[in-house]
């Protein structure tokens, strides 16, 4: 039994497991953000953040006691110097975790980890992708954009009288052809009576 024994093995021994977490942490500090798998993502937060809030206090004692978790000088230099001034008074959670949905590959769901302090922006959309609807298309997206349409023809009457005004040009343009071609064939007949007029009178 697993009783009160915490974190996530991550399918790894512990010296292994303790690498994946050093490199997650510094790939981290130096990029401040990266993509990897939900469970990876999930071990990673109650590793780094402790390293987050003793870089608050720069003193020789944090420094080495960081050093001794990350084994990278230029990740100790970017933490003390630049991320904790980023952080300034943050009270915890400088990590964020957004799911992206499976992989193509292997189908491992993957996550997006952030330093909250250089993104203060969320995400809207946090969901798995797709476009929310069923495969068999229910017509959902259908309704929608109707109701949207209906919307904004209630929210804007100038739209529907410039369509309006734009019938009533067409309609009558469409008489004006109809007047003309029933003038042009009556100018035909007209024109056909007299030959036969003239025809009849010279016989």
């Amino acid at each position: 039994m697993r009783h009160r024994k915490k974190g996530k093995k991550i399918g790894r021994t512990s010296s292994h497991r303790k690498r994946t977490l050093q490199a997650l942490s510094n790939a981290l500090i130096e990029n401040k953000r990266i993509t990897t798998t939900v469970a990876k993502a999930k071990a990673l937060r109650p590793f780094v953040e402790p390293l987050i809030t003793r870089a608050k206090e720069d003193t020789q004692h944090n420094r080495r006691q960081v050093f001794r978790h990350l084994q990278n000088k230029e990740a100790i230099q970017e933490l003390f110097d630049e991320v904790s001034e980023r952080v300034g008074n943050r009270p915890g959670g400088y990590t964020r975790v957004i799911k992206l949905g499976q992989r193509s590959g292997d189908g491992a769901e993957l996550a997006l980890v952030e330093l909250v302090d250089y993104n203060d922006v969320p995400p809207a959309d946090t969901g798995g992708g797709g476009s929310g609807g069923t495969r068999r298309g229910s017509g959902k997206g259908r309704r929608r954009q109707t109701e949207k349409e209906q919307d904004s023809q209630a929210k804007d009457p100038s739209a529907e009288s410039s369509e309006d005004a734009a019938e009533d040009v067409a309609e009558s343009a469409a008489e004006d052809e109809s007047a003309e071609g029933e003038t042009s064939e009556g100018e035909m007949s007209e024109g056909e009576a007299a030959e036969d007029a003239s025809d009849t009178d010279k016989k």
